[in-house]
């Protein structure tokens, strides 16, 4: 087993603990290249959607997120059942990037919620549960407002975010230089 940083936020709900990816855990990354090396979850991810290749991207992947230094409510976790551990899928509340004419984009001043399970763990409410967690938190720390940008084309994400509450806002062009079903959802029990 690994050993994890004590500080690390980690999240609970009924049925899944939410925590911090570790690029030292051989299990953490060979979950991250199995999901992201299948068309069916990157399909609707990024501008030019690509599957990983080489398990050395889903190390580099895993590194990046845990060197990300995130502050609560800010993070990209692991999403794992309680009972037993088993790797289901990534939860992230981070900034997300404007459209822009420079690489890396700048910062917006938007908060994004997403979400990208595994196929096997599809159709159980896990996003769902995992991403009310995760927006629970993030407005108990003081945010306002949170966004999620979905391909038009992503139907089973768009569902996601109505099971959260989030409003529909149409098609847009705001963030990552592509053209995105947003959602919004703001705290109102402030």
């Amino acid at each position: 087993m690994s050993s994890r940083p004590a500080d690390a936020a980690v999240l609970r709900t009924d049925r899944l603990l939410l925590r911090r990816w570790d690029p030292a855990d051989p299990a953490d990354v060979d979950f991250l290249f199995d999901t992201y090396s299948r068309w069916e979850v990157q399909r609707f991810i990024g501008r030019v959607p690509r599957v990983m290749e080489h398990r050395d991207e889903a190390l580099a992947r895993a590194q990046a997120w845990a060197d990300r230094g995130d502050e609560p409510p800010y993070g990209i976790w692991a999403a794992t059942r309680a009972d037993d551990g088993s790797r289901l899928g990534s939860v992230l509340l981070k900034s997300i990037p404007a459209s822009g004419p420079t690489e890396p984009l700048e910062p917006s001043g938007d908060t994004e919620i997403g979400w990208h399970f595994h196929p096997d763990a599809w159709g159980h409410g896990y996003a769902s549960e995992g991403a009310a967690a995760v927006l629970a938190a993030g407005f108990a720390a003081g945010l306002d407002r949170v966004v999620a940008v979905t391909n038009p084309k992503n139907l089973a994400s768009q569902a996601v975010c109505r099971r959260l509450g989030m409003t529909a806002l149409g098609l847009s062009d705001a963030y990552y230089n592509a053209t995105c079903a947003l959602f919004e959802i703001i705290e109102t029990s402030k």
